[in-house]
């Protein structure tokens, strides 16, 4: 396989892209998570890259993505991935999607069946029940009001495990400057579609049907264990990983116990033929 430097592009419509790897690897798209950036996956491209193409981007209004031109929905959110594919000249990719990114790619598969390979879905929320269903709506309605920091110190707690950030502020200095980042308006519609979105992925017909891993972290209280194991319920062959220990941003704070079993999972599921033409 032959490598190529990092590449940084924009699409038509303002999503701003970086591709990497080999340019006859099999590709893989990462989605990043609300108020995240494509930064995210910096401790996970390089060992990525090794073995595959990595194109990284930052949602509609996140980084520097322009902000959506209309409504955002996690429909929109996988219409900007057929875009990145098209750019890009892919007919599919294998498409990592954490938290509201596990349903985005959820979405897209549902809607561009052709355009997935195979999926993985990271500490992404499923049918959280009417109570908890109510609660993160009215999570929504506080970013509406109050601006997108409003929810930032609470954040903090569910997503790292006690002590960490002690030890890592550049953690914490991270996911506050990616929010602060963030287009207002295009943020509080991402947490609206992050909360109400999963009334639309639940017991899809007809199921989802391709290579699926479903990955969350035992104490991740907003994509919690059992969601994880009812999305791959749902899933036909799905298969199911629980990082012990850890909370939502368990990737972050523990890098290698995603990488490797996502390059295990893609190295099984490595389709034949990924390319459509000639990478940039």
């Amino acid at each position: 396989m032959s490598t190529t430097p990092p590449v940084s592009k924009r699409t038509a419509s303002g999503t701003a892209y970086k591709v990497a790897g080999p340019a006859d690897a099999n590709p893989i798209v990462l989605i990043h998570g609300l108020g995240l950036s494509h930064e995210l996956w910096a401790d996970h491209s390089p060992t990525f890259e090794a073995t595959h193409r990595v194109v990284s981007y930052d949602l509609y209004g996140h980084g520097e993505s322009a902000p959506p031109a209309t409504e955002a929905t996690l429909a929109i959110y996988a219409a900007q991935i057929v875009e990145l594919l098209d750019d890009l000249g892919l007919d599919s990719a294998a498409i990592v999607g954490f938290s509201i990114g596990g349903m985005i790619n959820r979405r897209l598969v549902l809607d561009y069946p052709d355009r997935v390979s195979s999926l993985v879905i990271l500490n992404s929320p499923h049918d959280r029940g009417a109570e908890a269903q109510l609660a993160i709506e009215a999570r929504a309605g506080t970013v509406r009001q109050q601006g997108a920091m409003s929810t930032m110190d609470a954040a903090l707690k569910r997503w790292f495990t006690p002590g960490h950030l002690e030890e890592h502020p550049e953690h914490e200095q991270l996911v506050r400057r990616w929010r602060n980042n963030v287009d207002p308006e295009g943020y509080a519609q991402a947490t609206w579609a992050l909360a109400h979105g999963v009334r639309e992925l639940v017991a899809p017909s007809p199921p989802i049907r391709c290579p699926t891993l479903v990955m969350t972290c035992e104490h991740d209280s907003g994509s919690t264990p059992a969601m994880a194991h009812a999305i791959a319920a749902e899933t036909a062959g799905a298969e199911t990983i629980v990082v012990d220990r850890l909370q939502h941003l368990g990737l972050m704070e523990a890098p290698s116990l995603f990488i490797d079993p996502i390059l295990d999972f893609l190295e099984r599921h490595a389709p034949h033929a990924p390319l459509r033409a000639e990478l940039i």
